[in-house]
């Protein structure tokens, strides 16, 4: 089973975790997920804010 990862410096999947995990959201299943992170965490972030409302 490969795993995907995003990179949040260089913005790019990375099949396997290649670079070091600071830098690394993940893993997901599909490229697929791993492209949409950053949307994910974002996402997130706003259903935590509201809970704080």
């Amino acid at each position: 089973m490969a795993d995907f990862w995003y990179n949040v410096v260089t913005r790019e999947v990375e099949q396997g975790a290649q670079s070091d995990w600071t830098q690394l959201i993940g893993p997901y299943e599909t490229r697929a997920e791993a492209e949409k992170a950053l949307e994910k965490v974002q996402q997130r972030n706003e259903a935590w804010d509201a809970q704080d409302d």
